[in-house]
């Protein structure tokens, strides 16, 4: 048994740290990503503004593929694609790359459904007005489906903290690796217990901002 006093209180810390620099920079880059892919799918599709079947299925074809791939394994896979960007293949700094690849066709997907949500009238009458494809993508279809646009971030932050805290099994960092050094490894079941209780406190958190966020952007309400 291995008491939670303030050595292991100082360790849990910097291990939230560690997991929000992780969660904060992968979802971000994730969306520079993604946020253009699921545009891409929703302007290219066979009832998009711009119908493409090529680039529409080739597009998710590669979308679908990476999303199939477990995320341990794409982080093994990753390995000397993250030495060359990052250098090390361990730590929180090098999990970022494969949270990035594996997050951000899951982001495409979200953004994807929450853009085919808006309403068809609304983007007739924008064209019927001679609105170009890039003017209507940024004044009227992203601000349109802000809502639930910020919504899919909650659950993107969610998942990605999931990531996170799986990447511990091989060196990851955070929460993640101090669950598994000392919860599984040393059956420290304190230390198991406040971690993951710490990782569900930061889950609600993300979660209760995104739907406050969300409701306050939504023009219905």
């Amino acid at each position: 048994m291995h008491p939670v006093d303030a050595q292991t209180l100082s360790m849990i810390g910097k291990g939230i740290i560690e997991t929000l620099y992780m969660v904060i920079v992968s979802t971000v880059c994730a969306y520079a990503i993604g946020l253009p892919i699921g545009l891409i799918l929703v302007i290219t599709d066979k009832n998009g503004i711009r119908p493409c079947p090529i680039i529409s299925k080739v597009l998710g074809f590669i979308v679908n593929l990476l999303r199939s791939v477990p995320f341990v394994i794409l982080m093994i896979s990753v390995t000397p694609l993250t030495r060359k960007i990052v250098g090390p293949s361990l730590g929180t700094s090098a999990t970022i790359v494969p949270l990035v690849i594996a997050s951000a066709p899951y982001i495409a997907r979200l953004v994807e459904s929450s853009i085919k949500e808006v309403d068809a009238g609304i983007i007739e009458a924008a064209r019927a007005m001679g609105t170009g494809t890039f003017k209507l993508i940024y004044k009227v279809l992203i601000p349109e489906a802000k809502p639930s646009l910020i919504i899919g971030g909650a659950i993107a932050i969610t998942t990605i903290l999931g990531y996170s805290a799986m990447s511990g099994f091989i060196g990851g960092g955070g929460l993640g690796d101090i669950a598994v050094r000392y919860g599984y490894y040393r059956s420290e079941t304190e230390i198991l217990l406040v971690t993951v209780a710490v990782l569900i406190i930061i889950v609600q958190g993300f979660q209760e901002l995104g739907m406050r966020l969300a409701k306050h952007c939504d023009k219905r309400s």
